[in-house]
């Protein structure tokens, strides 16, 4: 990760631990002058990071913001590819159409694209996502996995595992469930959404698109009139503001580590794992399709992440795509 003189200055100021750092010896070590330290420091501070000047001594750092900055994030980042290269915005339309791009033109593994705000943010099928500024985490990930198209299918499923896993790490009295496909609930309502679009050839997958977004700080009054019944966010629900840096850096921890196991072992090998921390699996669903709607009880998963339904008369029906209702 490249990084900007201004994050350069950043990270050695939250290296310090609280200890003052000499604005010369600053200018010295990074070969800039003292008013280019300044004026650094001067933009720092419009982004909301608090200073102590203390005379013969330097800056002394008060007060983080809760930013989604890549000097942020690698302050709790422990992994080796997910996260080493983030594209940061505060404004963006899409990480997904960032992402499609930048796969496009090679961008590594683990690469992350984030923002701050989405003006265009979509889940599936189209769908727009509300995006709040500063509040949430709106993120995609490109992986590139050494599977057939046919076999990433169940990539989705993998991602809501790793979102889960960082979630009740991070806060153990949360208990997001995994709504299939593609939504984590808490308390009955949605608060993310995964959305994995994929480039490929015939018979392999150049990239994966993971498109996650989370409603992380939100408050009630974020949430506009047609979504506040169904929508939540882990602040609402831990009752404590969320560290989002802390949580993006575990959330692409877990995900290196199923990602690495799904492409040596497969699904099959996450699937208990997804399952156990499922809120469809037994309970009684009613699906949408293109062309139908049927319900019965959500009797499993295949060993690809289909979903199977159990109909009244005894039919199993196997759902590879589609919008799910618990009942």
């Amino acid at each position: 990760m490249t990084m900007s003189m201004k994050d350069e200055i950043l990270k050695r100021i939250l290296a310090a631990n609280g200890e003052a750092v000499s604005g010369q010896e600053l200018a010295d070590s990074l070969g800039v002058s003292r008013t280019a330290v300044w004026k650094h420091m001067q933009t720092l501070q419009e982004e909301g990071y608090t200073f102590e000047t203390i005379k013969k001594k330097g800056y002394v750092l008060t007060g983080v913001p809760n930013s989604l900055s890549p000097t942020q994030i690698e302050l709790f980042l422990k992994t080796e590819h997910f996260g080493r290269e983030i594209h940061y915005f505060d404004v963006v339309d899409s990480t997904q159409t960032i992402a499609h791009k930048l796969a496009q033109e090679g961008a590594p593994h683990g690469t992350v694209i984030i923002g701050e705000e989405q003006t265009a943010g979509r889940g599936r099928m189209a769908r727009p996502w509300e995006s709040v500024h500063g509040s949430g985490i709106w993120m995609t990930v490109i992986v590139r996995p050494d599977v057939t198209p046919q076999q990433a299918s169940s990539f989705t499923l993998v991602v809501a595992v790793a979102v889960t896993m960082a979630i009740q790490t991070l806060y153990s009295d949360m208990e997001p469930a995994i709504k299939w496909p593609n939504d984590l609930l808490i308390n009955g309502k949605k608060c993310t959404g995964i959305l994995t679009e994929m480039q490929a050839e015939a018979d392999l997958v150049q990239a994966l698109l993971v498109g996650i977004g989370i409603n992380a700080n939100q408050e009630t009054a974020d949430f506009s009139p047609d979504i506040a019944d169904i929508a939540t966010s882990l602040r609402l629900e831990a009752g404590e503001e969320i560290n989002r840096a802390a949580l993006v850096a575990l959330i692409l921890q877990y995900l290196e580590q199923f990602t690495e196991l799904y492409i040596e072992e497969g699904f099959a090998s996450i699937k208990t794992l997804w399952e156990q921390l499922s809120c469809t699996i037994g309970q009684r669903i009613e699906v949408t399709t293109i062309r139908e709607r049927f319900e019965g009880i959500a009797s499993g998963i295949t060993d690809d992440g289909v979903l199977q339904l159990t109909q009244d008369d005894g039919l199993v029906r196997t759902i590879y795509a589609g919008d799910i209702k618990i009942l």
